[in-house]
């Protein structure tokens, strides 16, 4: 193993590591605990998509994430701070599946948000699946709608690149896999994702905002590491699961256990919806 050593990392760490470096030395220590030598797919299952695991296929290993260097304990309630290794279903692929991830809010810094996704790409992964709970600015898609991402607005004033780094984002939400998913259910619908910064929800006027920017969706994940997952060459598949409409378009306050319960209640739906998906991918 390189210098770093596999104990819970701080902010600190990524400051003085070579983050790329750093995704490598995770994925060396995620070949050895789950003895996979390559993985295929990434999920990075946000609330509501919690039991797609389970519904995948095989669990060859099941790691705790302060194991893996740069990854940490789940900091949102209903989230899983495990990552597991599956195989497939019906398939010879491996899939790397993290139970929670590393939210911008949380104050570890960018390169923490987006480590998942290098050391998917690390770990031999083409593919990524970026998934969340999101607020709603379409009032037609009630709490438990799953909506294919096809674009995002990145409002963190941050990015994962560092330098003169010029990516282009143009399909970055990749229109094949969006097509391919429509297979599984024709009548999924798609939309723009928005990303603030959090930890609180955005104010009424701020979804508004967002709306004549042309936001349909609004949450705190999810474009920082497809920004990242673009850089280091994955394809992106983003789905969005609409917990609660958005503040100001109900007159309902809104909550994390509302969040919560709205994820418990289309997990079984959601999760035999990814887990057909991926075994397409």
């Amino acid at each position: 193993m390189a210098a770093v050593t596999n104990t819970k990392t701080q902010t600190a760490d990524f400051a003085d590591v070579d983050p790329f470096e750093f995704a490598d030395q995770a994925a060396r220590w995620i070949r050895e605990l789950s003895g996979v030598d390559k993985h295929d797919v990434a999920l990075v299952l946000g609330s509501g998509w919690g039991d797609t695991a389970d519904r995948l296929g095989e669990t060859v290993a099941t790691i705790d994430n302060e194991q893996v260097p740069g990854f940490a304990k789940a900091a949102v309630a209903g989230h899983k701070g495990t990552m597991r290794s599956i195989r497939i279903e019906g398939t010879d692929k491996h899939a790397l599946v993290y139970g929670t991830r590393t939210h911008y809010y949380e104050g570890r810094g960018v390169r923490a948000v987006v480590h998942g996704v290098r050391t998917a790409k690390a770990a031999g992964c083409d593919t990524v699946v970026l998934t969340n709970g999101c607020g709603g600015l379409n009032p037609d898609w009630t709490p438990g709608t799953p909506v294919l991402i096809s674009d995002h607005l990145n409002l963190t004033a941050n990015s994962p690149l560092e330098g003169a780094t010029f990516v282009d984002l143009t399909d970055l939400y990749s229109s094949r896999l969006r097509e391919l998913a429509r297979t599984v259910d024709p009548d999924l619908p798609e939309g723009v994702y928005a990303q603030f910064r959090g930890p609180h929800y955005e104010t009424p006027a701020e979804v508004q905002m967002a709306k004549v920017l042309g936001a349909d969706l609004v949450g705190m994940s999810t474009a920082l590491e497809a920004i990242a997952a673009r850089h280091v060459g994955l394809e992106v598949l983003g789905i969005s699961l609409v917990t609660n409409a958005a503040a100001g378009i109900s007159e309902v306050p809104l909550s994390h256990e509302e969040v919560i319960d709205a994820g418990k209640a289309a997990a079984s739906r959601c999760a035999d919806l990814l887990s057909q998906i991926v075994r397409k991918l």
